[in-house]
C-alpha cells in the first residue's frame, strides 16, 4: 500500500515525490501479468522458440506471470509461445489435480533439453490451452532425462516419469513448434477439421483471455 506523505511534508516536496515514485515502481514491477493465450493457427506456436540468454529476460518475473495466466486459465502447463513469447521457457503445477503424484510438482524450466526418452510408451488423452475443446489420445515414452534451468538460473538435471513426465513432454513440444494434434491419426485430424477451423476463425467458448 502506497503512503501518504506526512502532513509537515508540503505535497511538492522533491524528496516526497521521489519516495512515490519508488513505491509505484514497486508496486507495478511486482504486480502479476495475465497475458491472452495464443490459439491455433497462430505463427508463433510453429516457431522453434529461442534460448533465452541470461540478463536478457526477467525469467523471475515472466515465469510468475506465466503461472498467473496458466492458474486463470486452470492450466497445469504453460510455454512461452503460448503467449506470444518465442522463448524457452514453460511453466508446470500439477497442484490442482487430484492425483498425488501431481500434487507438489511446480517447476520452471529455462532452455530445456531432453537427454532421452525412454520406457515404454503409453497412451493419455491430452489437451491444450492454445486448442480448446479439443482432446486426443496421444502416445509418449514414460521416462524422460532432462537438462534445464531454473528461474534462479541454477542448472539441474532430472528424470521424470509418468504423468509429470508427460506434462514436460507436451510443454517442450510447444517451444519447438509442435502440437499434440500433430501426433492424431489422419482420421481422428479429419474428423477435428471443422472444429480446428472454428479455432482458426476465432469461435472459442472459453473463460479466459485468447489472442485471436
Amino acid at each position: 500500500m502506497i503512503r501518504r506523505p506526512p502532513r509537515s511534508t508540503p505535497l511538492y516536496s522533491s524528496a516526497a515525490s521521489d519516495v512515490y515514485k519508488r513505491q509505484i515502481t514497486v508496486l507495478l514491477t511486482k504486480k502479476l501479468m495475465i497475458y491472452p493465450i495464443e490459439l491455433y493457427g497462430n505463427s508463433v506456436l510453429r516457431e522453434r522458440a529461442v534460448e533465452i540468454v541470461k540478463g536478457e529476460v526477467d525469467v523471475k518475473k515472466l515465469s510468475e506471470d506465466m503461472f498467473e495466466t496458466m492458474h486463470n486459465a486452470d492450466g497445469i502447463g504453460l510455454a512461452a509461445p503460448q503467449i506470444g513469447i518465442s522463448k524457452r521457457i514453460f511453466v508446470v503445477d500439477g497442484s490442482m489435480l487430484e492425483d498425488e503424484e501431481m500434487k507438489d510438482f511446480k517447476e520452471v524450466f529455462i532452455n530445456p533439453t531432453i537427454e532421452s526418452e525412454t520406457g515404454d510408451a503409453w497412451e493419455f488423452e491430452e489437451g491444450c490451452l492454445s486448442i480448446p475443446g479439443v482432446r486426443g489420445d496421444v502416445s509418449r515414452k514414460s521416462n524422460i532425462h532432462i537438462t534445464y534451468f531454473d528461474e534462479e538460473w541454477n542448472k539441474k538435471t532430472k528424470e521424470y516419469d509418468g504423468m509429470r513426465a508427460r506434462v514436460i513432454q507436451h510443454e517442450f513440444d510447444h517451444i519447438n513448434g509442435k502440437l499434440f494434434v500433430d501426433y492424431l491419426p489422419s482420421l481422428k485430424r479429419k474428423l477435428l477439421k471443422n472444429k480446428l477451423s472454428e479455432i482458426l476463425r476465432g469461435k472459442v467458448d472459453v473463460n479466459y483471455n485468447v489472442k485471436k
